[in-house]
């Protein structure tokens, strides 16, 4: 199979998904941030200077994945019918953060999903940078997507 997002010329390009069905799709996607126990301490008891931390990096998810179409060239923007990014503590010392998008549509939605799950492991890195600048992203991977020609893929 080839690239879809390159011509024949070698060239990017949009993919035309005008001749395409409308299918229900799904995309789930993670990321993990790595940090000091007492970091991660510091974001479950509340006491982060800037705020709170989950509330804030699910929002910046949720955001994220709607303008995923103004950061990605080659991405279609999408009518988004759902959003959910999870935030949950690993360890004493990591986030595994998973987003799930969902829209009915004629092309995937794998990179919104991606791109909410990195943009929020980002925004707890800009929350919590004062405090530990050792933070490492990492993990980050579709790890379920369904609808379209391709069908199912689950890692």
């Amino acid at each position: 199979m080839g690239l879809t997002h390159i011509d024949e010329k070698g060239d990017a390009r949009m993919v035309d998904v005008g001749e395409k069905e409308y299918t229900h799709r799904t995309a789930k996607a993670q990321a993990v941030v790595t940090m000091k126990p007492e970091t991660l301490s510091l974001i479950i008891e509340g006491k982060v200077p800037k705020g709170d931390v989950f509330s804030c990096a699910r929002i910046a998810g949720i955001m994220a994945a709607k303008k995923t179409f103004e950061l990605i060239p080659m991405c279609h923007p999408l009518p988004i019918e759902n959003i959910s990014v999870e935030l949950e503590p690993v360890g004493d010392n990591k986030v595994k953060i998973v987003s799930t998008v969902k829209t009915t549509y004629k092309t995937g939605i794998e990179m919104e999903a991606l791109t909410a799950a990195n943009v929020a492991a980002l925004t707890i890195y800009d929350m919590c940078k004062a405090v530990d600048r050792s933070m490492e992203i990492s993990d980050c991977y579709l790890l379920y997507k369904d609808g379209g020609k391709s069908g199912v893929y689950e890692r």
